[in-house]
């Protein structure tokens, strides 16, 4: 059952119309939607809006002109008039339908009907409840800007454009969801994205039939997506301003929703989710460098478990001078129940972490120490080389960039010890193929989500692995097909 709604043409009757607006508003049953009664130049006016959402100073300003008005001012051609010379404000409008009226009101905006005139004024002197830009948690760098998207879209996009002063930069607006109506934004460069790519996307976006956005981008991203039992994300997120545009410069189309503080990149590939701001705040040798090491701690979050277990456990594969990779003493209970002990464990701290008030956090990090450390070992849950090694992969879980990359890695990971422990050398090379070939046929809309892997570019994989001068980064990845790949 779909919530659309006939249009409902403004009558000439004013009454009609305010009882109209009144009872679908809910004027008497919500505490916070006002009914303005009003009476200028002899003509019955009212205001209806949503408190909390409307700028009172602006409001008393514009009602004050008003006042003002003789009725020989309003006798010919009133709306014009209004919309011309008596309403001094920059962002008017008007509609005839009371339905989109009321989703207007509601969005934030201020309706103004004037008995006489069969269309209703808009006045946008709205504003929202929102914190200030600070640097995101997620995408913290040594040196670089400080500031960071918030809930607001209109800030998001203000601080998006302060940093791309184009001509071609394009925002369109779109709203998703019957019933929330929420305000979405595409964004791109039109003389550099595939415009291809953006009509898919505004397609998927305007296809969205739901209820509304509880998660914000989240719920976006599983309806433009897909492959809900696939792991890997198909887009980016980022609050990083910066970052963003550096994409948009690229030829990436990016989505804003309203109510939340990250921005989705598309198309993106899995090398995209291995990038970090910080790498290009150094020298380029420094960001290369930055970069491969941050790949060593990708890659061991992935294979390191793994790996040390079938040595562990098969000690005839170990080459010669590699013995001590072996475990010294066994514990109580089988390795594999213990890695995955600890992986329980893990997540659990980290959820843990998540709810504990800042204050306390120090407090329970020294705690889990304690106890997952060297109280598990004394009694012989675990053994020190578990600990060890799994210490390892946590820090190359924690250097992934992407929090969602690193959640879908650590699902791989579970699933390449399970595959271990039962099949040995067959089990760890056949989930790893397994996992390659899963990567491998994935598509983030068009483009195939290893490349430039698979299928190969020498030039573009050179790029991925090796952070290169900015100067080389005015070449447009050729995947994305940008109008203009050399400038």
């Amino acid at each position: 059952m779909t919530y659309e709604v006939e249009k409902k043409i403004v009558s000439k009757d004013f009454q009609e119309n305010i009882s109209y607006l009144s009872e679908r508003l809910g004027v008497n049953k919500s505490f916070d939607v006002i009914q303005l009664d009003l009476e200028y130049a002899g003509r019955n006016m009212a205001l209806f809006m949503i408190d909390g959402f409307v700028k009172d100073d602006i409001l008393h300003y514009l009602m004050r002109y008003l006042s003002e008005l003789s009725p020989e001012q309003l006798k010919e051609d009133t709306l014009g008039r209004l919309l011309k010379t008596y309403i001094p404000y920059v962002e008017i409008d008007k509609s005839n339908d009371l339905n989109k009226v009321v989703h207007t009101v509601l969005a934030g905006p201020t309706a103004l009907v004037v008995d006489g005139i069969d269309e209703v004024i808009f006045i946008d002197a709205r504003t929202y409840p929102v914190r200030g830009p600070e640097e995101p948690d997620m995408e913290r760098v040594v040196r670089g800007s400080r500031d960071g998207y918030v809930e607001t879209i209109v800030f998001n996009t203000a601080l998006t454009r302060r940093r791309i002063r184009d001509r071609s930069l394009r925002m369109e607006y779109l709203q998703v969801g019957r019933r929330s109506k929420t305000d979405v934004v595409v964004c791109y460069l039109e003389e550099i994205a595939d415009l291809d790519h953006v009509k898919e996307l505004k397609k998927s976006l305007e296809a969205i039939d739901t209820d509304g956005l509880p998660m914000g981008e989240k719920t976006i991203e599983e309806f433009i997506s897909g492959g809900h039992f696939n792991p890997y994300p198909k887009v980016r997120y980022t609050e990083r301003p910066d970052t963003a545009a550096s994409h948009l410069y690229e030829g990436h189309v990016i989505v804003f929703v309203d109510g939340s503080p990250s921005a989705l990149i598309t198309p993106t590939t899995f090398w995209h989710h291995l990038q970090h701001a910080e790498e290009y705040r150094n020298k380029p040798i420094v960001g290369a460098y930055l970069r491969l090491v941050r790949f060593l701690g990708v890659w061991a979050s992935l294979f390191l478990l793994p790996l040390w277990y079938l040595f562990a456990q098969n000690t005839d594969l170990l080459p010669t001078g590699f013995e001590f990779i072996g475990i010294n003493e066994k514990g109580a209970i089988p390795l594999i129940i213990q890695f995955l002990l600890i992986e329980v464990g893990l997540d659990m701290l980290r959820m843990a972490a998540i709810h504990t008030p800042s204050s306390l956090a120090t407090a329970l990090g020294l705690v889990a120490a304690l106890m997952i450390g060297s109280v598990a070992v004394e009694v012989g849950l675990l053994t020190n080389e578990v600990i060890l090694y799994f210490a390892i992969v946590a820090i190359g879980s924690f250097a992934t960039p992407s929090y969602e990359l690193g959640l879908a890695n650590r699902l791989v990971r579970i699933m390449l010890l399970l595959l271990t422990a039962w099949l040995g050398v067959i089990g760890f090379v056949g989930g790893t193929t397994l996992w390659i070939i899963l990567l491998a046929r994935m598509k983030s809309f068009d483009v195939p989500y290893l490349y430039p892997l698979i299928p190969f570019n020498y030039r573009a994989m050179r790029d991925v692995l090796f952070r290169s001068p900015m100067p080389l980064k005015n070449r447009r990845p050729t995947f994305l097909h940008p109008h203009d790949p050399d400038r």
